[in-house]
């Protein structure tokens, strides 16, 4: 059983729910002590008196706001924790977001959310099911090891998590950064952004993180062993010459001739004759071509299921009313909006917020 790093209570308005945090990630990195080069001699950090040069043990170390020329403001460890009653001990919510809203440089950390004893489940999973069924990601504040965190909490289908976050000060600018960002006047062919958007429709897969591994870490435990062994490792190759703006439409369309001869691999896909385009292209165009026919029958399917649940829905009458469908709906997942919004040919629900799947359906139901 994992140890939590924090327990506290979550606040929603005068909801309170005891939780305690768990790390979400391990570290696998390898790791290496420091020795003197031609010994075994461990290296050690020390807390070492600049002026005396003698180890001080930590319980005698304060800290200090430097005001330059020498002069510091001490404060202990205790105050630190006086500044703050209380809260260092709630996780407080400010209101709620989409997550969409919050660009992924301001998350660092992730933790796990988990209930602190049984009697707090059930107000757990309230939390946890208003979170899930209004898509939204709640904003809070919290302190942990004497520092305040910016934290966005939201769920997944069976647990809360909450990822710190960096203020907003602490994001930098791109422009500041990077000197030559594209602007409005760099521009890009119509040839060569379709070739391109080819090439990311044909390198489109499905996200599976297990398929995913550090190879790094892989090659420094091969050096590890190799070198126990008494064994040279191969170095790797270095990285390869940077596209030429001249020769940028030739690599684009040999990269989808590459892409399309890994997905033959994959698949067991047939030759493709060549047309009067590139073979590539037309491996690109046939592909299009056998999407849109199965998207062609999926809406014939649905066309023909949406007909039944309307030939059952009228058979049931009307009597059920409008407040009771509203009601019905209301209390639904987005999932199960989207579904609904499919089987009722919503257009642009792939888009779609829960609250739009929601106004969207109750639109076609009074219709």
């Amino acid at each position: 059983m994992a140890r939590p790093v924090w327990s506290g209570v979550v606040t929603l308005g005068l909801v309170t729910v005891p939780v305690a945090l768990f790390t979400a990630t391990e570290d696998h990195t390898v790791h290496f002590h420091q020795l003197q080069r031609g010994t075994s001699d461990r290296i050690r950090n020390k807390r070492v008196n600049e002026r005396t040069g003698r180890e001080v043990d930590h319980r005698d170390i304060v800290k200090g706001y430097d005001l330059g020329g020498g002069d510091y403001v001490v404060v202990e460890p205790a105050e630190l924790e006086e500044v703050a009653p209380g809260r260092s001990k709630v996780i407080e919510m400010a209101g709620f977001v989409d997550l969409p809203e919050i660009e992924p440089v301001y998350f660092d950390r992730t933790y796990y959310v988990a209930p602190r004893g049984k009697d707090n489940v059930k107000v757990y999973e309230l939390l946890r099911s208003a979170l899930e069924r209004t898509d939204k990601v709640g904003v809070a504040t919290f302190t942990m090891h004497g520092k305040q965190y910016l934290t966005a909490l939201r769920a997944q289908s069976d647990v809360l998590v909450m990822h710190t976050m960096h203020w907003a000060d602490e994001v930098r600018d791109p422009a500041d950064v990077a000197d030559l960002l594209p602007t409005r006047r760099t521009r890009t062919t119509g040839k060569e952004l379709r070739t391109a958007q080819e090439l990311v429709d044909a390198l489109t897969i499905d996200w599976n993180p297990e398929d995913y591994r550090d190879t790094f870490e892989e090659r420094v435990k091969e050096l590890v062993d190799a070198k126990r062994r008494g064994e040279d490792v191969v170095s790797e190759s270095g990285p390869p010459d940077t596209t030429n703006v001249l020769d940028l439409m030739s690599a684009l369309e040999k990269s989808i001739e590459g892409a399309g001869a890994k997905g033959s691999r994959r698949g067991g896909g047939k030759s493709r004759a060549k047309t009067g385009k590139t073979a590539e292209t037309a491996e690109i165009h046939e592909l299009d071509s056998h999407r849109r026919k199965e998207r062609k029958e999926t809406n014939k399917q649905k066309k023909q299921e949406q007909g039944k649940k309307k030939a059952h829905g009228k058979a049931q009458g009307k009597a059920q009313g409008k407040e009771k469908a509203d009601g019905d709906l209301s209390s639904l997942t987005k999932t199960e909006l989207y579904r609904r919004a499919a089987d009722a040919g919503v257009e642009g629900r792939s888009k779609m917020t829960r609250d739009q799947l929601l106004r969207a359906l109750r639109k076609t139901s009074a219709a």
